[in-house]
């Protein structure tokens, strides 16, 4: 059966801090984040997250409100319901929370927890609180809602308390050494950033109406971004440049110019694509934010050094340790971070 977008909110143009810290803890903070390329915005919830090729869908809606009741913690899963109960699989339903009131929790100390960490006066208060919100809206057949199927749901939820700051969900996206991690002032400015790439996402075009037939149709309306774009922003933001802006990098320009003519375009874009294969490979994202601390490190101790010298200054089992470079794709990258932080 088709899927038709019912839910989304197509009057609302910014995306909230909820919003962006529930897409990065999709993409930092599951056990099975690495698996996540693609966040759906405002599509089929909030922020879903979907695989490479959209088999595995992590659905997530995101509420702000710091002290949620029972009732209303039910009212708030109406738009994971309504998923759960359509023809397309999701793989997770989570709900974000700002925070919950002290009637819902066993264990209060626990942010991260499914319905057995749920009272049992809360969950009869949650159950009747979904119920109620089926019957409310008009985008789901409050038929549905059985205590068999509500049970079944609830059974599948994955409750998250956001428990960290906009800073903290940038800082897990950047692997590098403590004492080069950027100020929080500078992450809190790069999570808005990507809140503001999140939000225009929103605007791209009205998907309220629309009719899918499989998962993957929902990239054509262009409403996400990837796992990729949300790392190369970051990177672009510590090191004051996008590496992969057109034409040479300055610090790179006494090994460019030696080229052949012939080869100096093909030569560069491989040095790009070389870069670009190191950075958004999910296995060796360890490596490479280790061999970024390295190359400024010594950029930063020798600031008078070139490309070639600062080449030679890197321990080889870290060079090594990122197969997607070599000799003049490495010295590429080099020069761009030592053009960005113009020490």
């Amino acid at each position: 059966m088709p899927y038709t977008v019912k839910s989304s909110e197509e009057h609302r143009k910014k995306a909230s801090d909820a919003e962006t810290k529930a897409l990065l803890y999709l993409m930092n903070f599951l056990e099975d984040s690495d698996e996540i390329h693609y966040f759906v915005v405002d599509f089929f919830n909030d922020v879903t997250g979907m695989d490479r090729f959209s088999h595995k869908l992590w659905d997530l809606q995101s509420k702000g409100a710091s002290n949620s009741s029972p009732n209303i913690i039910g009212k708030e899963l109406v738009t994971l319901f309504k998923n759960f109960c359509s023809d397309f699989r999701f793989h997770k339903y989570i709900l974000f929370l700002g925070g919950v009131s002290s009637t819902v929790r066993i264990d209060s100390t626990r942010n991260t927890f499914d319905i057995s960490n749920i009272k049992d006066t809360a969950l009869i208060n949650l159950k009747k609180g979904l119920k109620d919100e089926c019957v409310a809206k008009t985008y789901i057949d409050a038929s549905v809602a059985t205590d068999e199927k509500i049970d079944n749901f609830l059974s599948k939820v994955l409750f998250i308390i956001d428990d960290k700051e906009p800073c903290e969900y940038v800082r897990a996206i950047i692997k590098i050494h403590p004492e080069i991690m950027p100020e929080d002032v500078i992450l809190n400015s790069i999570f808005s950033e990507i809140k503001k790439e999140q939000a225009s996402k929103k605007n791209i075009n009205k998907v309220e109406g629309i009719t899918i037939a499989t998962t993957d149709q929902a990239l054509n309306y262009y409403r996400h971004l990837t796992n990729s774009e949300i790392k190369l922003l970051v990177l672009g933001r510590i090191i004051n440049r996008n590496p992969f802006d057109k034409g040479c990098p300055l610090p790179f320009i006494p090994i460019y110019t030696q080229f052949p003519e012939e080869k100096k375009a093909e030569a560069l874009d491989d040095c790009k694509l070389a870069l670009s294969k190191a950075l958004f490979n999910k296995n060796c994202a360890d490596s490479f934010w280790r061999l970024f601390s390295a190359i400024y490190y010594v950029i930063v101790a020798n600031p008078t050094h070139g490309v070639d010298e600062i080449f030679q200054c890197l321990d080889t089992s870290i060079i090594t340790s990122c197969p997607e470079f070599e000799v003049l794709s490495l010295k590429y990258f080099i020069s761009t971070v030592k053009e960005g932080i113009k020490v």
